[in-house]
């Protein structure tokens, strides 16, 4: 991809200074800066989504519902008809696919509508399994991806990411093996909702910013629950007290995870090239600039960027993208790993090896958290919602913390990851969360050890 600056000006400068700065400023506003409500705070994206969220209460299972079906019935006729007729490209994009994308999408309506009315056997729609996703999961998706997916372009089209990694690469390079625009996805999990940075990781890669490698490792590795979210799992586990010790631990096993993940199979694995085939060159962006280039490449984006019709069209691709793609795929993916995590020894089992090992490592009442390590790989609150009956606060505070860095959640990221283009597969995603646990339970366990 080629990122050298277009050299600009006296009007074109100021021009493109200011569709910089503008959409800069609104998109940074939007996706990353926090804003307090109350006693908690969220990021304005993901406020609105909870504004909408009220507004329209108990109908939005119903409304992904109708949105999902027409989608299918959309998808099938124009997949049918594909030789018979030339689509717009946006449409050919959103609703001409492959017969196992078709596949999918249909079974993820036969989902949503069995749950919605209770139809057939209990252990799909049951409150534990299809209930959990339909009713509050996807509910939240609905909406986040709504107002992203409208205002994603203002972070991506106007030189923002040029800007920030240009002088980011020489941090993000050396730790992380990253380019440095990728700070952004990281903020924006961190500060708002990990499912944002999967979908800015995505956007990113299918417009050839990413390698494969990078698309793969930011995907799993810097997509992080949000601070909400975790204060949500503390306050659950009855320890709201401890929220600082909390994130300082998350901070130190989570860059430990982040330096080491990159440099092991199988993210070490991925194919260092774009989504084309091409590799990257010195003149791809990939080099470290100062600040003066890094504006300059900024600039030159941003005046290349599209009207107000362009951005208004880029948004609502992103946010059927995001509805008639992810969303079947989670429904899909996250529905199996709960019925599994539910009604099946599974997880139990699977968790037996790390009952000795936390036995190893001197944590009390090891037995009872032994699933926790791995049931997290169906659903981030699971580990929760087992480990809340166990007395000592010393492993209730290390299960919050596992769960929270584990990262890979099969009802949501894990879903995402799997909907989206990045290059990662079910194997790939089991073998990521194993390690980042394997990488962040010592750690935790041994500044846990030093707390109580």
């Amino acid at each position: 991809m080629d990122n050298q600056p277009q050299e600009l000006r006296g009007s074109e400068r100021k021009l493109a200074f200011i569709k910089f700065i503008i959409p800069s400023i609104i998109g940074i506003f939007l996706f990353i800066t926090p804003i307090t409500l109350g006693e908690n705070f969220t990021i304005p994206v993901a406020y609105l989504a909870g504004l909408l969220q009220e507004l329209l209460e108990g109908s939005l299972p119903l409304l992904v519902f109708i949105i999902l079906a027409l989608g299918f019935t959309l998808s099938f006729i124009l997949t049918l008809m594909k030789d018979k007729y030339t689509y717009p490209q946006m449409i050919r994009t959103v609703f001409v696919v492959s017969p196992l994308s078709l596949l999918i999408r249909f079974i993820g309506v036969v989902l949503v509508g069995v749950t919605l009315w209770e139809m057939g056997p209990s252990f799909i729609w049951s409150e534990e399994t299809g209930g959990t996703l339909i009713f509050e999961l996807i509910p939240i998706l609905f909406t986040v991806f709504l107002f992203a997916g409208l205002f994603l372009p203002l972070l991506m089209d106007y030189g923002l990411l040029e800007f920030v990694g240009g002088w980011m690469n020489r941090v993000m390079r050396p730790l992380f093996k990253l380019p440095g625009r990728s700070a952004i996805d990281c903020m924006a999990s961190w500060v708002g909702d990990g499912t944002v940075g999967v979908l800015i990781t995505n956007q990113q890669y299918e417009k050839g910013f990413y390698t494969k490698r990078e698309a793969a490792v930011i995907g799993t590795t810097f997509s992080v629950v949000s601070i909400t979210f975790s204060i949500v799992i503390l306050q659950y586990l009855n320890l709201g007290h401890m929220f600082f010790e909390f994130y300082m631990i998350l901070l130190i096993s989570g860059f430990a995870a982040a330096v080491i993940m990159p440099r092991i199979p199988p993210l070490s694995r991925k194919s260092d090239t774009f989504i084309n085939g091409e590799k990257p060159s010195l003149d791809s962006g990939h080099e470290k600039v100062d600040f003066k280039g890094a504006l300059n490449v900024a600039l030159s984006k941003a005046y290349q960027g599209q009207g107000f019709k362009g951005f208004v069209l880029s948004g609502i691709k992103n946010v059927l993208d995001m509805w008639l793609v992810v969303i079947p795929v989670v429904v899909v993916i996250g529905t199996i790993s709960l019925v599994i995590a539910e009604y099946t020894p599974l997880f139990s089992i699977l968790g037996t090896p790390f009952e000795y090992v936390l036995s190893w490592m001197q944590v009390p009442e090891a037995q009872a958290a032994g699933q926790t390590m791995v049931v997290g790989f169906a659903d981030m609150f699971l580990p929760a919602l087992l480990g809340v009956g166990i007395e000592s606060e010393m492993t209730r505070f290390i299960i919050a913390c596992v769960s929270v860095t584990q990262l890979i959640y099969m009802s949501e990221i894990g879903g995402l990851l799997l909907g989206s283009k990045i290059p990662v597969r079910f194997l790939d995603l089991v073998a990521i969360f194993l390690l980042r646990t394997l990488i962040t339970l010592p750690i935790i366990v041994l500044i846990a050890h030093m707390i109580f």
